[in-house]
């Protein structure tokens, strides 16, 4: 696939062929569904935690005696049923990770690539680099690049310092190491706007039909 490749100020300077084993790799609905609910589920701390009748104070002793008072019998004002008793079935502390085989992740990642390339989502510029933060810079270099439409912009790791301070008070702009591509930033911004040196990080992680 041939794609335009920009300048920082969104000017056409060459055209450049995608890995097709990237960005026209089969996709696969399933396994991106698949892969973006582990992301997810992996993402959940699992730190929630309530108290169970053998963690609430009180109770050693039965508050009234069995038979003969009218009300119903007690065990322990530790149950449920009392004001400040232990609950039942509630959340307690657990992990939520979920495993995936690596070459299943880079599989769903290669088709999740494919799709915002067949979509025409895919914004390369040749060099998205800034010599001290500016938002007001990257947000005019936006407004080119992508129109009104979110924007993940994923970097090489040496670029990635001053774009992510100037973009951080943009709200649909992310700034991505390209190390850390993953699907859940891929489906929630509309515009893949890539460094043209970050792909062959891409290429490199993804590997080749690996």
């Amino acid at each position: 696939m041939k794609i335009n490749v920009i300048d920082f100020n969104g000017k056409k300077v060459k055209e450049i062929e995608l890995p097709k084993f990237i960005f026209e790799a089969p996709v696969n609905v399933d396994l991106m569904h698949q892969a973006y609910v582990r992301q997810m589920a992996n993402a959940r701390l699992g730190t929630h935690e309530t108290k169970t009748r053998s963690n609430v104070s009180g109770g050693g002793r039965k508050p009234w005696r069995q038979k003969g008072t009218g009300r119903a019998r007690q065990g322990s004002i530790r149950s449920a049923q009392w004001v400040g008793g232990g609950k039942i079935h509630t959340p307690h502390q657990r992990s939520y990770n979920q495993k995936m085989p690596l070459k299943m992740r880079r599989s769903a990642l290669r088709s999740a690539l494919s799709v915002k390339a067949s979509d025409s989502a895919i914004v390369i510029v040749e060099n998205i680099d800034l010599k001290e933060p500016k938002t007001k810079t990257i947000a005019k270099a936006l407004s080119k690049w992508v129109g009104n439409n979110s924007a993940l912009l994923v970097l090489p790791d040496k670029k990635t310092k001053n774009v992510s301070q100037s973009a951080k008070n943009i709200s649909d702009v992310k700034v991505l190491n390209a190390n850390y591509l993953n699907l859940r930033d891929l489906f929630f911004y509309d515009r893949l706007v890539l460094d043209l040196s970050s792909i062959k990080a891409i290429e490199k992680y993804l590997g080749r039909g690996k």
